[in-house]
Formats: structure tokens, sequence, C-alpha cells
């Protein structure tokens, strides 16, 4: 017997979404309507043009080349670039901290357990933009100058302009950012890791000694492959907060995207092509995070018939 649509689950479904969406366009038209109103009446024209005018201010740090004679579209390009190379080093970086301090977190050495503890209580339970102005201007601000600089093993050179890494100098501003971010980030990440290993069973781990593993090849074959299937949703929620959390670069002068969209909004007025711009931005960069890491997310998976 034909099921009646009035009772068809499938139908209503369909319906439900479709009423869904027809309100959210209703929404969405209604509050563009509102905005292209009000700029008429206040003489604003709507538009982008002003992204080929010229931007007329110097930017501290272009890894990519960069006049102020160039357009605002180059200007917020250098911007953008700035804040992709914080992201992708903080990532790495933040990585690294998080899985080495999560597993200090389950040594069998009291001392190595208890720093670990210390540190990620610390930097968790502490704002982020608090310990931006304490690296910049307790700690980079107040190095010695190049004379008297510090010197690691030849191949790190630390002084008041920053860091020197094998002849490339970091500024204290972007050497700010990246460490403030990067140990930051890197406590909440040896949460989500010593969580993670403590979700296996411990059969596995008995499992592993059985076969005579030591315990640095059941952490690398067993236990941590086992473990990723719980630790890159949360993951993935830490990388998409250090990429919106760069946006604080703003506090100490280093110029990122929003930090040169804030100048160019000073500069044309254009406030809502700026916001615009830096919503679609940081949202391109959050999606991209978030694709990545679900494929990742996937191939972890168990595959069940």
């Amino acid at each position: 017997m034909t099921i009646p649509l009035w009772r068809n689950r499938k139908f209503w479904s369909i319906v439900g979404q479709l009423i869904a969406v027809f309100v959210v366009a209703i929404v969405v038209a209604i509050l563009w309507y509102n905005l292209t109103y009000n700029l008429q009446r206040l003489g604003i024209q709507l538009g982008f043009d002003f992204l080929r005018s010229q931007a007329s201010f110097d930017i501290g740090e272009t890894p990519i080349s960069y006049q102020p004679s160039d357009t605002y579209s180059r200007a917020l390009l250098v911007g953008l670039v700035n804040s992709l190379r914080v992201i992708i080093v903080g990532t790495i970086l933040s990585t690294i901290i998080g899985i080495t301090v999560g597993i200090a977190r389950l040594s069998d050495n009291w001392l190595v357990r208890q720093l670990a503890l210390v540190y990620v209580e610390i930097l968790r339970n502490t704002p982020l933009l608090l310990q931006l102005f304490f690296w910049y201007f307790a700690v980079f601000i107040n190095l010695p100058s190049v004379e008297n600089q510090i010197s690691l093993l030849g191949l790190i050179n630390i002084n008041n302009r920053g860091i020197e890494l094998l002849g490339i100098q970091i500024s204290p501003e972007l050497s700010t950012l990246i460490l403030g971010l990067t140990l930051y980030t890197g406590a909440f990440i040896a949460e989500i890791i010593r969580a993670g290993i403590q979700s296996v069973p411990k059969g596995q781990w008995e499992a592993a000694r059985a076969l005579g593993l030591k315990p640095g090849l059941i952490l690398r074959l067993v236990v941590f492959p086992l473990a990723l299937r719980l630790i890159i949703p949360p993951l993935t929620s830490q990388y998409l907060n250090l990429a919106k959390n760069s946006s604080l670069a703003i506090a100490i002068g280093y110029p990122d995207i929003y930090f040169v969209a804030s100048t160019t909004f000073n500069q044309t007025g254009r406030a809502v092509e700026v916001m615009l711009l830096i919503m679609a931005t940081y949202l391109t960069m959050s999606l991209s995070i978030s694709l990545v890491m679900n494929l990742l997310n996937n191939t972890v998976q168990l595959k069940e018939r």
C-alpha cells in the first residue's frame, strides 16, 4: 500500500528543509535590503573599486614585494601572507609541543609529570592577549642589543631585533606571535593527546607488552594510531582557534590581514566592504583547515563492513 504524503516522513523531511532554506533566504534578503537602503541614505555606494586605489601606507613586514604606491589589494595580499605563515608555523610547532607535553603528562617520572601539569594549567588558564603582552614587552623588547646578543651554537642569535635563525631574521612581533600562539595552543593540544592516549583500552597495552614490544614502540605503533580516532576531531577545533586567534597580532603591531584591513578601513571609510573581506578570508581559512582535517580523520577511522 502507498503511504499518504501526510504520513510520509521522507516527504515532511524534505518539506522542512525547503522551508528552512526559504526562511534563511528571506532573512538574508531583508538584511541585504536594509544594508543597501541605509547606505543609499548616507550617500555611500557599495563596491570594491577602492581595492585598485593606491594604498599609500607602509607595512613593517613584507614577505612579498610591496611599496606604498601599490594598491590596497596588494597590501591585503601582504597581510594575508603574513597571517598564513603565522598559522602554518604555529600549527606545526603547537602540534609538536602538544604531543610532547601530552605524553609527558602520562610519564612515570613524577617531576616530568608535574612540570607538564604546571605548564598546561598556567597557560590554559591565562588570557592569550595577556601572554602576548608578556612575551613582547617583558621578553623580546628587553633582550640585549645586537652587540651583546645571545648566540646558541652559532645557529640562533637572539637580540632586541628578534631572532635570527640560520641567517633568517624574525622580528620581535612575529617571534612573539608565534611563541605565544604555539605555547597557548600547545597546552590545549597536550590535554587532547593525554585524553586520547588514556582512551585506548588497557588490553591493547597488555597485548603489545605480551608481544615483547618496548614502551616507546607500543606508544608509536599501537596506542597512538588507535588514539588518533578520538584526537583528530578536537584537534581540528584547536587549529581553528589558532587561526582565528592570530588576529590578536594587531595588539603587538604585527601586520597580519586584520591589521592591514583595519588600516584600509581607516583610510577609505569602506567599513562594510572591508568587514566582508575579513569575514570571507577567515571563513575560507577555517573551511580549508576543516576540509584537510576531515580528510585526515576519514583515513584513520575504522572501516566497517
